[in-house]
């Protein structure tokens, strides 16, 4: 399985992906964790490039998430699907979709025809939204620490409803859920979202 997780910062999905990797590796399944931007040596230099202090227009800054996006398709996650593990990813294409595509006014269409290729088509088989109130995730992550955080609560708000209208877009593999439950309860949801889990 590929399984991502997406929502702004605060909203939990870092924490449900690393519960979801200990309980999957607790059924005796093999699961590589990745992150986005990261995950490679290059992800990670484009991460810092991407969440630093120098400013980047709204195309430079797709590319440069969908650049990132390949190396760790080719590198990390499409090696370890070919092997049979499974794959737990924190943000991936729909990130790119929320802030890029809709958020920043580029289209949805044409940053999903961005990356396609660049990720060779590889979709997850399911992607876990947590929905949290923006100012309720921008409590919960602290002070803004990168490029993107310090946009504010406009910004914020913006990629909140672009998840929101992903969810509908993509009914078939977004699952969404309310990040503002408790921890616990949301990674017994997310597993029972999961087929052959429980």
């Amino acid at each position: 399985m590929f399984i991502t997780f997406e929502g702004l910062d605060g909203s939990g999905k870092t924490t449900q992906a690393e519960l979801l990797r200990a309980h999957l590796e607790a059924e005796g399944r093999r699961v590589v964790a990745t992150r986005e931007p990261g995950g490679t040596e290059l992800g990670e230099k484009v991460r810092e490039l991407l969440l630093g202090g120098t400013p980047i227009s709204p195309w430079a800054e797709a590319a440069l998430f969908a650049a990132a996006r390949a190396e760790l398709v080719a590198e990390v996650i499409g090696p370890a699907l070919e092997s049979g593990a499974d794959v737990v990813c924190d943000r991936y294409l729909d990130s790119s979709l929320a802030y890029q595509g809709i958020a920043r006014g580029l289209g949805v269409e044409n940053v999903q025809a961005l990356n396609l290729d660049a990720i060779r088509g590889v979709l997850p088989d399911v992607t876990f939204l947590l929905l949290v109130d923006p100012a309720e995730a921008a409590r919960r992550s602290g002070s803004a620490s990168d490029r993107i955080e310090r946009e504010g609560e406009d910004f914020l708000r913006a990629v909140d409803r672009a998840y929101r209208e992903l969810g509908s877009l993509f009914p078939d593999r977004i699952v969404t859920i309310e990040g503002a439950k408790p921890p616990d309860e949301i990674a017994k949801e997310v597993r029972e979202q999961l087929p052959g889990l429980s």
